[in-house]
């Protein structure tokens, strides 16, 4: 079959190859033949080295399709069904999952570190254990996520990662109190999402935040009231809040120096929702004192904070309802083929997210 391979962690081109095959088929695993996935910027820093992963690999982790083949002790699930690709399935057995908190369930990655594909030339892993950018993949049965005959497959693979996200960081994570003042630092596809987010949940004020002209659009278009480059946070902080600082502040890119920059503008005693997936070697330095004082709650969110299954119902619901917009989060469609044209718009910025038809 085809997929697209980074050979080398740091290579910034995939290789669209013809010779991988997806392995691991057997009792409680299912094969699905993927129809759509997104490309989300987690992909790009697991080739970056930004998120650990071993290479080769297959990128790919929103993905949507049909199941083909099930494997013996499967329940629930069979050929036909049409599913989105859950990248960290919760096991619901162990004391995170016993908890509520089943977004930190670490079932998930004990497969990360065995191969999902192999090739005549050897074995291929695939990131966060599925490797979307296939026309196949093979997955433990609880990534398989049957969903409702009418969400089309593009719409279901951007639920699979980012719109969960998003969404979650401010339905579950930050829970935005209505009238209050929100920033989000950073507006692709997640952050629009969390926009979208604290719009429903009746924030007065959101400000987008990003240096992307084409993304600040997007951002009033899907509920932010203002939109705003970095150099002009400042003035918005001053505008909007007297200088006091937000209710909330969103950091969606992943950087100690945008977390920084959030925490700075969050109000004492107000929320900064951590979102962004960063490196292990990026530290953010808050002294003891600032701390103490100024009493602002940090509230990372892993996978939008809250139970994921019961998220990507809530997701589908608010969409048939009109509520939020997943249709316009998909600014270009393209075929496997032409994914190294699409890593080069996220890189550059001038797409919220590609889908990628497989």
């Amino acid at each position: 079959m085809r997929a697209a391979v980074l050979h080398e962690t740091g290579q910034d081109k995939l290789e669209v190859l013809d010779d991988v095959e997806a392995v691991g088929f057997g009792p409680g695993r299912v094969r699905v033949r993927v129809r759509a996935t997104g490309l989300c910027h987690s992909d790009l820093s697991a080739m970056n080295g930004v998120l650990p992963q071993p290479a080769p690999f297959v990128p790919g982790h929103e993905g949507a399709g049909e199941i083909t083949e099930v494997g013996e002790g499967v329940r629930g699930l069979k050929p036909g069904d049409r599913v989105v690709v859950c990248w960290l399935p919760a096991c619901g057995a162990c004391p995170a999952c016993k908890r509520g908190q089943t977004e930190l369930c670490l079932a998930g990655f004990m497969n990360a570190g065995t191969p999902n594909f192999k090739r005549p030339t050897g074995d291929v892993f695939g990131f966060a254990g599925t490797g979307t950018f296939a026309e196949e993949v093979v997955v433990d049965a609880g990534c398989a996520v049957p969903i409702p005959d009418d969400v089309p497959f593009d719409i279901a693979a951007l639920i699979g990662c980012g719109v969960t996200t998003g969404l979650g960081a401010a339905l579950n994570t930050a829970d935005v109190e209505a009238g209050s003042s929100v920033a989000v630092i950073g507006c692709g596809g997640v952050g629009i999402s969390a926009i979208q987010g604290a719009r429903l949940k009746g924030a007065a004020e959101i400000v987008a935040v990003d240096p992307v002209a084409s993304r600040r659009e997007s951002a009033l278009r899907f509920g932010a009231t203002r939109a705003v480059s970095p150099d002009e946070l400042a003035d918005a902080k001053q505008h909007v809040t007297a200088g006091e600082g937000f209710d909330y502040v969103f950091e969606v890119v992943g950087r100690s120096a945008t977390a920084r920059t959030a925490y700075e503008n969050t109000r004492r005693g107000g929320t900064l929702v951590v979102v962004g997936a960063g490196a292990m070697d990026d530290f953010l330095q808050l002294n003891m004192f600032e701390l103490f004082f100024d009493e602002k709650r940090i509230l990372p969110s892993m996978y939008g904070g809250g139970d994921v299954l019961r998220s990507y119902e809530r997701t589908i619901a608010l969409w048939r309802a009109g509520r939020i917009d997943l249709a316009g989060l998909i600014t270009h469609r393209v075929p496997l083929t032409e994914i190294n044209e699409a890593l080069d718009q996220m890189r550059t910025g001038t797409a919220l997210r590609t889908c990628i038809e497989i």
